[in-house]
């Protein structure tokens, strides 16, 4: 059974969301602060499987909580509650670390299929990392990206990877050359087929450019495609 931790100070709506993934079968226990969130996830690595995280929170938030866990090396998968989807408030949340992020008010049946996804990534993960095999591991242009142990590493910078951001480098690399539609990113990523706001695959493209180019500004690996979506390219065009 998996168990999932979720941190909001709104009662209500923690006690419906306890409520509702206990009812799918969900281990559930409830922090309302980010400190209480942190010294739960502290205290046993292993206990939860995936994190349910909003951003406004008495005390720390959820950006702090989010960045305190992967400064201290765990990758449990996080889904960040926000009330709002500008895409600056999605980037800093994919900045400190986030996976996924999902709007308030949000359809539950969204946010159990995200939880399912982050989940079924994660175990894909943990499956992949022993025995290692030549497939986990691309390099190109002096960069190499280790899907095992979800780390890219550009010269001597080597950069942890969340799992979104793996499965997404994963994608793009599989459609080398090709161009490929927001909306595909979204399906095939994702797992989604809902109407769902494309901009998070914008603010996640920013976030690798930030790995992988040499200069963000001016990427010669992850190229904007104008109308459509992106196409990655190991070996720039003169």
């Amino acid at each position: 059974m998996n168990s999932v931790l979720v941190v909001e100070d709104e009662i209500h709506l923690a006690e419906g969301l306890r409520f509702n993934l206990e009812a799918e079968g969900y281990r559930v226990e409830v922090a309302a602060t980010g400190e209480m969130a942190l010294e739960l996830l502290h205290q046993n690595r292993d206990k939860f499987d995936v994190v349910v995280l909003d951003v406004m929170l008495p005390g720390q938030d959820g950006f702090f909580v989010a960045a305190e866990l992967r400064q201290a090396e765990n990758f449990i998968p996080i889904l960040m509650l926000t009330a709002r989807n500008r895409p600056e408030d999605v980037l800093r949340g994919f900045e400190s670390g986030a996976d996924d992020y999902l709007a308030k008010p949000f359809e539950l049946s969204i946010l159990i299929a995200r939880l399912r996804g982050l989940m079924r990534r994660s175990e894909w993960a943990k499956r992949e990392r022993a025995p290692q095999t030549t497939s986990d591991i691309i390099t190109f242009a002096g960069k190499t990206i280790d899907f095992s142990a979800l780390e890219l590493k550009a010269g001597d910078r080597t950069v942890r990877l969340t799992l979104m951001e793996a499965d997404l480098l994963r994608y793009l690399l599989q459609h080398e050359g090709q161009s490929v539609s927001r909306k595909a990113m979204l399906e095939a990523v994702w797992g989604l087929h809902e109407d769902t706001d494309t901009r998070a695959i914008d603010n996640f493209i920013v976030r690798l450019r930030k790995y992988l180019e040499d200069n963000p500004a001016q990427p010669q690996h992850l190229l904007t495609v104008r109308g459509i979506g992106y196409r990655f390219v190991t070996t720039p065009s003169a």
